[in-house]
């Protein structure tokens, strides 16, 4: 080799481990500055991302330019969410909607069988639904039954958020497997059935079993949010005031999943056409759009359906966006600390590490996958980065090791979330923990469902 040659390797050495020590470093720093100086996350993570930016080579004002950036995609799309969710829960709350499904969901499970009931619940509203509408509609539910049951509430939320996060990592139509999908040339039937078939074990250990060391864990009290009349009031004034009927309330909460699945079939089974149908159902599901019109029909359902007016519907809406004003900031920072590592190249220096690799391949396609999210904090970059990776493999595997390698790639992409992915914020913020107590509770359970969905799928390999 020539001396050129040698002295471009070695600088290409010290750029990439710039990169890492510059991710590393940021991240902790990011820690210690809300865990030890106390200081507001959005303003740390604010400071972490340019921070990192800065000392991985990308230039102050290139790394301004990237956070803004990365703050406001994730405004228009997850921001957009949580605000529609805000609307939806509040009325949900105000209505007396939320109590009727809260006392159906209490009153027909025990202590034993609740976390149960709501792993199932956030698997089912998961299956067609991006994890954030999942939860911020999920999310007036999950703090109710946990206030009403007395049980934790880690022994609610964990169940609820593993049936939703392990739907949207292994699951198809959800964005990351189909990524996968058409990169790595799968059968989509396949991989949808076999998806399921790793998911229904993995919910299983993530959610129900795990909650209950995530409750000792983490003891922490119900955050004072969705308050509704039953809790202000008594049950014997609730039941004495008008309420939307079940059915109602559950039309409501249904319609967005309804839409959505109606986009991700016609996706599936038309996916070519061009017809005024399908143009209809992709405006449909459209994630903003299947949550506006659930608020827009919450409006009649659940405003008039519990006897509120237009005064009443109109406070009830009004109040429900100040409380989430934290909440945006701090998940729109995320994003901007998420896109700030995308841009350093950090996940190009994790693919060059990984190429020809002896590894087995399933377990690769999943580490693969595992390093990126970790350092990129974006499931979807670790899924379009580890399917281009392992694309010239899966060509020489079979069509059911190919869904397989799909699904490995899927479960390695929600390792570890943690300060540089925004669902950790989201998900922190709202069942009000501190950092240390979601990296012990959210993250693990990450962790599990990654690391039980790898072993799912290596033992299927081992039978088909």
């Amino acid at each position: 080799m020539s001396t050129a040659s040698l002295l471009a390797a070695a600088d290409s050495a010290g750029t990439d481990a710039q990169l890492i020590t510059a991710a590393v470093v940021g991240v902790a720093v990011i820690i210690a500055l809300i865990t030890w100086l106390k200081l507001h996350p959005f303003l740390a993570l604010s400071i972490g991302a340019v921070g990192v930016g800065i000392g991985a080579g990308l230039g102050a004002t290139d790394s301004v330019k990237s956070f803004v950036e990365g703050f406001g995609a994730t405004m228009g799309s997850v921001g957009i969410l949580i605000g529609f969710g805000a609307m939806f829960g509040k009325l949900l709350a105000d209505s007396g909607g939320a109590d009727r499904v809260v006392d159906t969901l209490v009153g027909r499970a025990g202590p034993r069988t609740l976390p149960w009931m709501m792993a199932l619940v956030g698997a089912v509203i998961g299956l067609p639904m991006f994890f954030e509408i999942g939860l911020v509609l999920l999310m007036p539910v999950i703090i109710l039954v946990a206030r009403r049951s007395g049980l934790s509430l880690m022994r609610i939320a964990i169940p609820t958020l593993a049936g939703l996060s392990a739907m949207h990592g292994l699951v198809p139509p959800h964005p990351g497997p189909l990524v996968a999908v058409a990169a790595l040339n799968a059968n989509l039937g396949l991989t949808l059935a076999l998806g399921v078939v790793v998911a229904i074990p993995t919910v299983i250990v993530a959610g129900p079993l795990f909650s209950k060391l995530a409750a000792r864990w983490v003891d922490v009290p119900v955050p004072e949010l969705y308050v509704t009349v039953e809790d202000r009031e008594g049950a014997e004034v609730a039941a004495e005031r008008r309420r939307p009927s079940f059915a109602a309330t559950l039309s409501a909460i249904l319609l967005p999943v309804v839409l959505m699945l109606g986009k991700a079939i016609a996706d599936v089974a038309a996916a070519d056409s061009d017809s005024p149908a399908k143009a209809l159902l992709d405006f449909l599901g459209t994630p903003v759009v299947a949550l506006g019109l659930a608020v827009l029909a919450g409006m009649l359902l659940l405003g008039r359906g519990g006897g509120m007016d237009r005064n009443a519907i109109a406070a009830s809406l009004e109040s429900s966006l100040p409380p989430i004003a934290g909440i945006l900031l701090i998940v729109g920072a995320g994003g901007g600390f998420k896109q700030v590592l995308i841009d350093t190249g950090i996940a190009d220096v994790i693919a060059e590490a990984i190429k020809g690799s002896a590894l087995p391949v399933l377990f690769l396609a999943w580490l693969v996958a595992v390093l990126i999210r970790v350092a990129t904090g974006s499931a979807t970059v670790a899924t379009v980065t580890a399917s281009g990776i392992l694309a010239p493999v899966a060509a020489e595997l079979t069509s059911t090791h190919v869904s397989l390698m799909v699904l490995a790639i899927g479960s390695g992409s929600l390792f570890l979330s943690h300060v540089n992915d925004a669902g950790f914020w989201l998900v922190k913020e709202y069942l009000g923990v501190t950092v240390v107590q979601n990296l012990k509770t959210w993250t693990v359970m990450e962790c599990i469902i990654s690391v039980t969905g790898l072993a799912g799928v290596l033992a299927l390999s081992v039978f088909i």
